[in-house]
């Protein structure tokens, strides 16, 4: 009993002493052990001042009937958006929050009418009008009422109920995905515009029925992202540099190879050492170790390797009234029309899986409105996050996703301007 007792006081004496000790030391321990979560919390702060003193508004961009343009015109459009970016200083990033300018593009079904939208800063809607009328002078360009005010806060409830996910590429983000200039005829030369189907089925949807398409687009800049996307190549190439192997990791694989080759040498066998020597490839000339598809390849990803650059994250909602929900109208031919983007030996569109509004197990009911709700919640707000799924476009690819239609798409149900656009006579006699 006395040796109890007597360890019991030398743990309370030994804690005591810990306890005065780290008391004495407190201030070089804990700043290290706290900065990250410490950072954390700031950024997150200083984020939201950031992002409560920005006014967005919402524009509509309506087609005129006589566009006869490929997307491309839309490519100079993207290339404008970028004129936003800006690097911020140290101070600016860390100190007031600074966020980096992005805009989202929206392609909505309401009711099986069909709008496009810009959602964008209130000092960059000279930039976005400006850009939009150089390319399509007939068009009209209008500030309308955010549409998902027009639907409850809180969905699903007992008259809603809601499918959606977002995006991410199949492949690295340097292989494009399907552009227009995939959707020409052979034979008569005439181009298939890529929206046609996507507007079609969007148009086809009943009263009480929304499909949402968005794309939150971020500018990013050419030393952010050509580094990056030159290993694609080079991994395609065959040419990537083998990893360096530092000192301290070469000790301990020395360390191994005498462990690993022990029982070998007591059996007198001859031991394998690992060799630090690389191996020479086998350089042919390039023409010969490609197969023509690898070639076109290798063509489509160095066209897309010169271009402006974009951060997207693209996310789609479909929602309505419970009597008239029904997926086989309102997602199967949504994805499919997005599917006609994919290239196996490209790139292309799928829903990523921990984003969709599903549930297996265990407490499928109440995890199945938590996604549908944490989805919806993102939606409204613009929300960016997560930020693993977002993936890079150039500005090619964006002009085929997001463009106006030209006249042959005749879906009733898209929003078309009714008149052109004029400005006044030079000649008009001015009163004095």
């Amino acid at each position: 009993m006395d040796l109890l007792a007597t360890s019991l006081l030398n743990a309370v004496s030994g804690l005591n002493q810990g306890f005065a000790v780290f008391f004495d030391v407190w201030y070089l321990i804990l700043p290290p052990l706290l900065y990250g979560l410490f950072l954390l919390l700031w950024m997150q702060h200083v984020w939201g001042k950031w992002a409560s003193k920005i006014k967005w508004m919402v524009l509509e961009i309506i087609p005129s009937r006589d566009i006869e343009k490929s997307p491309q015109p839309m490519e100079s459009f993207f290339a404008g958006l970028a004129g936003a970016m800006t690097t911020p200083t140290s101070t600016e990033e860390y100190i007031l929050g600074y966020i980096p300018v992005s805009f989202s593009l929206e392609l909505v079904s309401t009711d099986g009418n069909v709008h496009f939208y810009v959602r964008t800063q209130e000092q960059f809607r000279s930039l976005v009008e400006s850009h939009l009328y150089a390319q399509y002078p007939n068009i009209e360009v209008i500030e309308v009422e955010d549409y998902v005010q027009n639907v409850p806060r809180t969905i699903p409830n007992k008259e809603w109920d809601l499918w959606g996910a977002d995006f991410e590429l199949t492949k690295d983000d340097l292989y494009p995905i399907k552009t227009y200039k995939y959707f020409e005829e052979s034979v008569t030369g005439k181009m298939i515009d890529p929206l046609s189907g996507l507007i079609e089925a969007m148009g086809r949807l009943g009263p009480g029925q929304h499909v949402w398409l968005q794309f939150i687009t971020t500018p990013i800049g050419e030393k952010a992202t050509h580094e990056l996307l030159s290993k694609t190549v080079d991994k395609f190439l065959g040419r990537e540099k083998p990893a360096e192997i530092g000192i301290i990791r070469m000790f301990f694989m020395d360390i191994w190879d005498v462990i690993r080759n022990l029982p070998r040498s007591l059996n007198a066998s001859e031991p394998e050492f690992y060799s630090y020597a690389v191996a020479k490839k086998d350089e042919q000339p390039l023409e010969f170790r490609l197969s023509p598809g690898e070639k076109d390849v290798l063509k489509a990803l160095q066209s897309n390797l010169g271009k402006q650059m974009f951060k997207i994250r693209m996310r789609m909602i479909y929602l309505g009234r419970r009597e008239n929900f029904s997926k086989a109208i309102g997602v199967s031919p949504i994805i499919g029309a997005i599917k006609q983007f994919s290239d196996q030996n490209l790139n292309g569109f799928k829903p990523n899986d921990l984003s969709k509004t599903y549930a297996e197990f265990v407490m499928t009911h109440e995890r199945l409105r938590y996604r549908q709700r944490r989805l919806f919640r993102r939606y409204i707000t613009r929300d960016g996050d997560p930020g693993d799924t977002k993936f890079i476009l150039s500005s090619e690819e964006m002009a085929t996703v997001f463009h106006l239609p030209d006249m042959n798409v005749v879906a009733p149900t898209l929003a078309r301007v009714s008149a052109k656009r004029g400005n006044a006579p030079t000649n008009l006699p001015v009163q004095e």
